[in-house]
């Protein structure tokens, strides 16, 4: 089982994004694979897309919903979806967390409209093994 293939299985993952002064910003995200990428669903305002817009380089690891770390850190980098992009983001979360997936997303549209959120694109830096 490949590194991909481990990440994506996970119900969270601790997205680590940068700041200018090179402070980690750790977050718990849900992520779903993507061909060969993790592919994570957040606002489009959030201060994580902020920093992948200026900084792409990110680490990820395997964790829980508080974002708890069980698993070795990968270096990533990550870029931002566009908008057709998103959408697919939005079927495989739909699809990978049923339910409460479905529901998250709705209630997500309902506040913020589709616009408000995007998909970003985490590519991993070390060979799939």
């Amino acid at each position: 089982m490949t590194t991909l293939d481990r990440l994506s299985a996970e119900k969270y993952i601790l997205l680590t994004t940068f700041r200018k002064d090179g402070r980690a910003v750790p977050t718990p995200v849900w992520a779903v694979r993507d061909g060969e990428a993790l592919a994570v669903w957040t606002r489009a305002d959030s201060g994580k897309v902020k920093r992948i817009r200026r900084n792409g380089e990110v680490t990820v690891a395997p964790c829980d919903v508080r974002g708890r770390p069980h698993g070795a850190e990968v270096s990533a980098h990550a870029t931002i979806y566009g908008s057709s992009d998103t959408g697919r983001v939005r079927d495989l979360l739909k699809h990978k967390y049923r339910l409460i997936g479905r529901l998250s997303l709705l209630a997500s549209r309902l506040r913020r409209d589709e616009g408000g959120t995007v998909g970003i694109r985490v590519t991993l830096a070390e060979p799939q093994r």
